[in-house]
């Protein structure tokens, strides 16, 4: 007869993982006037997307790899040196380059990193990292959406994020791979203001307190966080781009400093 704590350890390690499941993803779909595929999944992930004649999507400019010949570009197409995440806040970065059918078109982001499609329903929109759009059928509509002051000054994410609204397929990217959560009305989940993707489910932002005090964004990235209530779905990404960034740095001047 096995001992109480033998029973517990048992009971425990049967019960279900909650981190989320990035395997029920569909990594390939129709939409009205084409089709898609991902491939190489979690890192050096590719979007390859099939337009029949006069279909269009909208393609984050810079992430086109290769295309057909019968396939038309309108919009910009800049340069990665050219490329720069304060351009957001001018309207610059929320520009869309434009893709017309016939053929296939490649598609990428700029690094090691995850792509998943998200269905929209044309029921509720759809909130989106300012870094995360890639690309989304014709039908769907990118707009910014203000925080507010003190959301946006406490999220980390500035004081916007591209709001995704209609019906269609939107492709999100991420930076490591995508872990989603699904959550039941009322359930709650904590996330990293950092690591947030895509999201449907409302939420408020926090800092989060721990003993002895407030904990500093000077000794961790942990301090601001967004709190989700379902119901609804969280996207969030494995890499943070302000740490790895950091990370970038440090090494570029311990190299420099040798």
């Amino acid at each position: 007869m096995p001992t109480p704590q033998h029973h517990q350890a048992s009971t425990f390690s049967q019960a279900p993982l909650r981190h989320g499941d990035t395997h029920d993803v569909e990594t390939t779909g129709v939409f009205q006037g084409g089709k898609y595929k991902i491939d190489h999944r979690d890192s050096n992930t590719l979007l390859s997307v099939t337009l029949q004649p006069e279909a269009q999507i909208k393609v984050k400019p810079g992430a086109m790899l290769a295309m057909d010949p019968t396939m038309q570009i309108q919009g910009k197409v800049p340069h990665m040196q050219h490329h720069s995440f304060s351009k957001f806040f001018s309207g610059e970065e929320a520009s869309e380059s434009i893709f017309t059918g016939p053929g296939e078109v490649l598609i990428a982001p700029e690094v090691w990193g995850d792509i998943v499609p998200i269905t929209l329903d044309g029921q509720a929109p759809w909130s989106v990292s300012k870094y995360a759009f890639l690309a989304s059928t014709s039908g769907l509509v990118r707009g910014v959406r203000s925080q507010g002051f003190a959301k946006g000054l406490f999220s980390g994410e500035g004081f916007f994020v591209s709001e995704i609204s209609g019906q269609g397929t939107l492709w999100v990217q991420a930076i490591g791979a995508i872990v989603q959560r699904h959550l039941r009305p009322g359930e709650e989940w904590i996330v990293d203001n950092g690591h947030l993707v895509a999201w449907s489910a409302q939420y408020k932002v926090e800092t989060i307190k721990a003993k002895g005090g407030l904990l500093s964004k000077l000794h961790t990235d942990e301090g601001k966080v967004c709190r989700f209530t379902g119901p609804g779905t969280v996207y969030i990404q494995t890499r943070n781009p302000d740490t790895l960034i950091g990370w970038i740095t440090a090494e570029q001047s311990a190299r420099a400093g040798n």
